[in-house]
């Protein structure tokens, strides 16, 4: 049964939201953009339609969903809640659909705010990086009401792998950080193994043809071992948003109690890689720092 088309728009065209509104258009669904640098939203229009407009607010104007994909709290805050924002445009019983990772309490705040309005908001960061969002192979991680969730979840669909509500508001920012503290430290481990390789004078490539038959197995192991052994650094998401991300997870656990020895030392190691010159290197770039005599 093909699905209902849904008037949709998209806020922020970076390297995860421009293919993701790209996949709602290529579903059908009517879909208007808004990005602040104006010719990148145009350049959208050009490959897949639809259309852009000057502003959150107009673009939410005749939108069922808005989604939002920024860079950090500052953001969301101005292009939801701001003046031209989305939530000075969308309609009632409209759903806003935030992918920023972001903290658990601006979904909160900006959820308050909606609710007063009669709209929907579902606090939605994603997992998958920049290959994710192109191939539409995305995790994306939910918080928020199941009314509003099974409305939005066949759109988020069009762009994802698994999409699974965690719990209320702000649930799917902290599964995020779950996420992030997780992977940063398959990350090390791995880095640390392929170094402990070298100086061993082991062949990484049996050593991994071994081991990732194993339980060591790991995306990372399988898909960023020849890159990082190579010193090659450029496939995804960067240190600096990394480093981004993990201060809002030691954030967090400091208001909640959690014990996050190992991502405070790991964030100190991604510290050491933008310190030589690695902001913009992708996260497997925690190698490099082992590397370095």
């Amino acid at each position: 049964m093909q699905e209902q088309r849904v008037r949709t728009a998209f806020i922020g065209l970076g390297v995860m939201g421009y293919p993701m509104a790209g996949y709602l258009a290529k579903a059908g669904h009517e879909t208007v953009v808004f990005n602040r640098t104006a010719a990148k939203a145009a350049a959208w229009v050009d490959e897949y339609g639809g259309r852009s407009a000057p502003t959150p607010l107009e673009a939410a104007k005749e939108a069922d969903i808005v989604f939002c994909c920024v860079g950090n709290d500052d953001d969301v805050r101005e292009v939801i809640l701001g003046e031209q924002g989305v939530l000075a445009g969308i309609g009632d019983g409209g759903i806003i659909v935030d992918h920023t990772t972001a903290s658990a309490s601006i979904a909160r705040e900006i959820h308050g705010k909606a609710g007063k309005h009669g709209v929907g908001f579902l606090d939605a960061p994603v997992s998958g990086g920049q290959a994710g969002a192109e191939n539409g192979q995305l995790t994306v991680m939910v918080g928020g009401d199941a009314d509003v969730f099974d409305r939005a979840r066949p759109v988020i669909d069009c762009y994802s792998k698994a999409v699974t509500l965690i719990g209320p508001v702000g649930a799917g920012q902290l599964a995020k950080m779950v996420n992030q503290i997780c992977i940063a430290g398959v990350v090390q481990g791995l880095a640390e193994g392929l170094h402990f390789a070298a100086c061993a004078g082991l062949d990484p490539a049996v050593v991994i043809e071994s081991i990732s038959k194993g339980a060591a197995q790991s995306w990372q192991m399988e898909n960023r071992w020849e890159t990082m052994v190579a010193g090659e650094f450029e496939f995804g998401f960067a240190v600096d948003w990394m480093r981004k991300d993990l201060a809002l997870t030691l954030d967090e656990a400091r208001r909640n109690g959690a014990r996050l020895e190992m991502t405070e030392l790991i964030d100190r190691y991604y510290s050491d890689v933008q310190a030589m010159g690695g902001s913009r290197w992708d996260t497997s770039s925690l190698i490099a720092r082992l590397k370095k005599v």
